[in-house]
């Protein structure tokens, strides 16, 4: 319906029709700019997090991590290191930075090109410039080029065949103005029913998560977005349909998927896979979420790390290309359920196509 107001949003409604709560130091908009240089004591190698048994906890939780690791929040709280600068606090884990500014609001970062190691036979790091290129190459001469500059900010992001034809999944560099990540837009009317804007994993049938995946956004695009303004702009991200993946729980403090639950994403892998068959270079965010328990850094760690979890669970299980997939985490900004307690439906993961967005709407006529 027009103007329906949309769960997790400050000031509408949740799932049971109350205020929804939101972390106001999380959740409001300012001059936080994400990309800001990370200062060089902020960027030292830290040794890796163990887990609680002793093993070592891998930054990105594959398949093949050992049964006996326990993928937990806890393991990382002795390997962080804390800098602070011109008013941001950079809290830094082995693989990841939480950056708080002087209003107390968080964002967090982290390098994908590590998801992308995954079947590949060589991955080499070049400088050219001011850039850094990472290049890994898969079986059969496949490339997936991904060019960052000197702040770990991905620029450009494309698939080249080794006969020469390439594919440009994501391009950061057509504006001058990509360190501005945020957007001043109003919040999207959303003008088709809750159930098809957002779509419940569990109970929806394969059409709807394809169909879901591949709608139109809610209103129309006038330009591009950086990747970064997508991210960072709660606005932009909801003029595109999600699918909730209610079907994958995590347990308090943890990342790891459950092995009971990993087939459970086969349904919208499924819908992925016909997504790219039809388009190869549709882009997918995937989306972390924690509940409330917890403190904010804890939080936003571990929601950065459910999000990549499932984009690793989609590309080891079921051969999601991870370059068609980028991964956020949002701690407790976006509860579903207005809980202050334990709750298994906030500790969540959602997947939205962002193609639209980062194209300026040229896929709306698709």
């Amino acid at each position: 319906m027009p103007g329906q107001a949309t769960p997790g949003r400050p000031g509408s409604p949740d799932s049971a029709g109350r205020p929804s709560r939101v972390n106001p130091n999380l959740a409001r908009p300012g001059t936080f700019a994400p990309n800001q240089p990370i200062p060089e004591a902020a960027r030292r190698p830290l040794p890796p997090p163990r887990a609680r048994n002793g093993g070592i906890a891998p930054a990105v939780v594959g398949l093949a991590a050992g049964a006996g690791a326990v993928l937990a929040i806890g393991a990382l709280r002795d390997h962080r290191r804390e800098v602070v600068e011109d008013g941001r606090t950079y809290i830094r884990e082995p693989d990841r930075t939480i950056i708080r500014d002087s209003d107390g609001r968080f964002i967090v970062r982290h390098n994908e090109v590590d998801r992308f190691r995954y079947d590949a036979r060589d991955v080499r790091v070049e400088r050219r410039g001011r850039d850094n290129i990472t290049i890994i190459e898969r079986p059969g001469g496949v490339r997936i080029i991904n060019v960052l500059d000197d702040d770990g900010r991905l620029l450009r992001r494309t698939r080249r065949f080794p006969d020469g034809r390439e594919i440009i999944l994501i391009d950061n560099r057509y504006d001058s103005d990509t360190d501005d990540y945020y957007v001043d837009m109003p919040q999207p009317v959303i003008s088709i029913p809750r159930e098809r804007y957002i779509v419940e994993a569990a109970a929806a049938p394969p059409p709807v998560i394809y169909e879901t995946l591949m709608a139109p956004p809610v209103q129309r695009i006038e330009h591009r977005y950086t990747l970064d303004q997508i991210r960072y702009n709660q606005n932009v991200r909801e003029l595109m349909p999600r699918i909730d993946l209610d079907t994958v729980n995590f347990e308090t403090g943890s990342w790891e998927i459950m092995p009971d639950q990993i087939d459970k994403l086969s349904v919208i892998a499924d819908g992925l896979k016909r997504a790219l068959d039809a388009n190869p270079a549709e882009m997918f965010l995937i989306e972390g979420h924690t509940d409330a328990v917890g403190n904010d850094v804890d939080n936003m760690s571990l929601s950065d790390r459910r999000a990549e979890s499932v984009a690793v669970a989609l590309t080891e299980r079921f051969q999601i290309p991870a370059e068609n997939l980028t991964t956020q985490g949002y701690g407790e900004q976006y509860l579903k359920v207005n809980t202050d307690g334990p709750e298994r439906q906030n500790r969540r993961v959602t997947v939205r196509r962002i193609t639209p967005l980062l194209n300026g709407g040229q896929a709306q006529a698709k």
